[in-house]
């Protein structure tokens, strides 16, 4: 059941839904697309040409056909398999279609990756996250989906997005959420929403976090929170698609068990969601890993205070941390681990950090290039968050 809520006190009426994986997120994007008078924009990491993939290259041809006008942008690195037959396809059913830094771009030292997840829809309905467009996402059979989540938001703030994704001006805009964009070396605001959170946890703070590698300072909150006696359970891949991401990330577990962390891996398919929630007042959940390729990637993050939405994205986490392997501090001391596994995380994490360093590097270099907005904030609950796209 997809689960909605009505935003109080704003100019213009407003809805949230929380989406559960491709399964909730997927039927519904096609019929916003179905449904589109005026334009698509459609950004995305890893969009496969088969399956779902194929479905939904129908419906925006369809879209393109009637008169609507759809620009689709998609990672060269995260769509390296099927890239290039997607974009020939959406533009042969008359769509506009870009690879973001082909793999060819490596060759130039460009490195950085458009890591967005963004459906929008006649500047009304908006759908952000962590989902991808292939059939990972969807259950067959025993097979469960990968385990996910998106926003569905309609409302003013999506005329808003729209404006800022196409580089335009506007007035501001009240909303109950904040939607954060940042480019490429632009993460470090996303990664401030998740510190100021975690530093006014007082009671509880869920993690979901397929790809669980925070720098220093993040590890120092989220240690400093559960010393202070705030419950903190926090949920990672018991398996992955990223050869030794999982290595990097038990690399943390004895630092974080000796200061009260709650650990538990999550085994029953992949995690892929980058979702938290605080005290039953914040959640946050977008294309954003705490990681350090999302400090680099030109990346989305959503902050949602509504109770009723924060309580049904804490549900899932919790559901989630339930059917999974509980980490003890036993299991993360074997000689195995910390004379084998951990300094092979480790490797794994300085080299992501490097990688993260040129890419940042290179971009306070290089002149601008046309493509997606490099960081945009946008104007929340009264307060004007500063643009910092430039």
């Amino acid at each position: 059941m997809v689960h909605c809520i009505t935003a109080m006190d704003v100019c213009a009426p407003e809805s949230v839904a929380l989406l559960d994986g491709g399964g909730q997120a997927y039927p519904r994007m096609l019929a916003a697309i179905e449904g589109a008078a005026r334009r698509i924009d459609l950004e995305v990491y890893a969009f496969t040409p088969g399956g779902v993939g194929a479905t939904f290259i129908e419906a925006l041809g369809f879209a393109a056909e009637r008169g609507v006008e759809v620009r689709v942008v998609i990672d060269g690195w995260g769509s390296a398999r099927g890239g290039r037959a997607v974009a020939a396809a959406l533009r042969a059913v008359g769509c506009t279609a870009e690879i973001y830094n082909p793999l060819r771009s490596l060759l130039e030292g460009r490195f950085g990756r458009n890591h967005r997840k963004i459906l929008l829809v006649d500047d009304a309905v908006a759908f952000l996250g962590g989902i991808n467009i292939g059939d990972e996402n969807v259950a067959d059979g025993a097979r469960l989906a990968w385990a996910d989540l998106a926003l569905e938001i309609r409302g003013p703030q999506c005329a808003r997005l729209g404006r800022r994704i196409r580089g335009e001006s506007g007035p501001p805009v009240e909303s109950a959420l904040r939607i954060h964009l940042c480019g490429i070396g632009g993460g470090f605001r996303l990664r401030r929403r998740y510190l100021e959170a975690l530093a006014g946890a007082r009671v509880r703070i869920d993690l979901a976090h397929g790809y669980f590698l925070p720098d220093a300072g993040v590890v120092r909150a989220i240690t400093a929170a559960a010393r202070r006696g705030v419950r903190v359970q926090l949920l990672v891949a018991g398996r992955s698609d990223v050869p030794f991401a999982r290595a990097a990330t038990r690399s943390l577990y004895r630092r974080l068990l000796r200061a009260g962390v709650e650990i538990r891996e999550w085994s029953d398919s992949v995690l892929h969601a980058k979702v938290a929630t605080v005290d039953g007042r914040c959640l946050l959940v977008g294309s954003f890993n705490l990681d350090p390729l999302s400090l680099a990637n030109l990346e989305t993050l959503v902050e949602v205070v509504d109770p009723i939405l924060v309580g049904r994205g804490e549900a899932w986490i919790q559901d989630h941390f339930a059917r999974s392997r509980s980490i003890t501090t036993v299991e993360a001391s074997l000689r195995v681990q910390r004379w084998v596994l951990d300094p092979i995380g480790q490797l794994a994490a300085r080299v992501a950090d490097t990688v993260r360093r040129v890419i940042s590097r290179r971009r306070r270099s290089a002149p601008p290039r046309r493509g997606p907005k490099a960081v945009v904030e946008l104007k929340v609950e009264g307060r004007t968050q500063p643009d910092a796209s430039r």
